[in-house]
């Protein structure tokens, strides 16, 4: 199968990639490349594709492909805050342009990388379901929210969005994120002794490897048409539906003589959900998570170590919000985040 990948340049694109690739899909990517320089380790190989913003895909960009996974975004919270209208913008607005464009070129199935954030202040210590009302609490989970109704819209007898809820992810890639949080508990704990929690510990957070993103996704692009058309799917584990303090205990037991430093300073968190995964392990058997928090925890500090992880690095190149600052300041993007020529 012949497979569009936007975002294959980004924390999770990177892992994706190969492992589409290993499944004997051809994949070609689709990035802006914003973050292509967010390396750590070895620079990993990518697959041939567009260096174009996805605001500017045209009808050529999808020719020939049997499938999209749209991965590409502004990718977490704070970022997304920044600057609302572009988070509208390229998460909402040119999303289901792709989708558009894609099902008039004949694509048959649209893998859409959703959040579990649209669960955002659950109100409740239950399981959430697919079912569950969906209270965004910021706009990148609000762009989340509407593109998942677009894209309903636009389903049909040809054309199969599946809308892949994942929990928060974690985990090494050769493209690093320190901007999720075991990933920054984790980097915390390594750089000065302690993991350092701001809230008071006390939200509900699923978690989720990039490798069990990656398997998920690659799993639902082959699943039945009946079993994924037009469905919203959670994807993680219930074993890693964890609490920040309990992840911050992991992260002490993972980094040897670390300490958890639960300040509160920024009081209780209301995005806080535990989640029900049965859905996509019922629609898809065979598949459920691998990777643990502990594991996940231990596979960071290794490569933290390993590759030489300095605080520079991980308050900078590694922090999304602090690298379009950086871009923006240099006069390498615009205000529109779009790069300078």
């Amino acid at each position: 199968m012949r497979v569009l990948l936007t975002g294959h340049q980004g924390y999770l694109g990177t892992v994706m990639a190969p492992v589409l690739a290993a499944a004997g899909h051809e994949v070609v990517g689709l990035d802006a490349g914003l973050f292509a320089d967010c390396v750590l380790g070895p620079s990993p190989v990518d697959p041939p594709g567009h260096r174009v913003d996805l605001r500017d895909v045209t009808a050529e960009h999808v020719a020939g492909v049997d499938a999209v996974i749209h991965l590409a975004a502004l990718s977490n919270d704070p970022l997304g805050s920044l600057a609302p209208e572009l988070t509208y913008d390229i998460n909402h607005h040119a999303s289901v342009r792709l989708a558009r464009l894609a099902r008039d070129a004949g694509v048959r199935r649209f893998l859409y990388a959703s959040t579990c954030s649209v669960y955002g202040a659950a109100g409740s210590s239950d399981l959430v379901t697919e079912d569950a009302p969906l209270r965004p609490v910021t706009p990148y989970a609000e762009s989340k929210v509407r593109v998942e109704d677009d894209l309903h819209a636009l389903s049909d007898g040809d054309f199969s969005p599946v809308f892949m809820r994942n929990a928060t992810a974690f985990g090494h890639s050769p493209r690093l994120r320190a901007d999720i949080v075991l990933n920054n508990l984790v980097g915390h704990a390594l750089l000065s002794g302690e993991v350092l929690v701001l809230s008071d510990g006390t939200p509900w957070r699923p978690l989720v490897h990039a490798a069990d993103i990656a398997r998920a996704f690659t799993a639902a692009l082959t699943a039945p048409r009946e079993a994924v058309h037009d469905r919203a799917f959670n994807i993680g584990s219930e074993t890693n539906n964890v609490t920040v303090a309990e992840i911050a205990g992991q992260v002490a037991e993972a980094v040897s003589g670390s300490k958890v430093v639960i300040t509160g300073e920024t009081g209780a968190d209301p995005r806080s959900y535990r989640v029900d995964f049965s859905r996509f392990r019922a629609a898809v058997p065979g598949f459920d998570c691998e990777w643990t928090v502990k594991q996940g925890a231990l596979e960071l500090a290794d490569a933290y170590r390993k590759h030489g992880l300095t605080r520079e690095d991980f308050e900078q190149r590694f922090t999304r919000l602090a690298v379009l600052r950086a871009a923006s300041d240099a006069g390498a993007v615009d205000g529109t985040l779009r790069w300078r020529r």
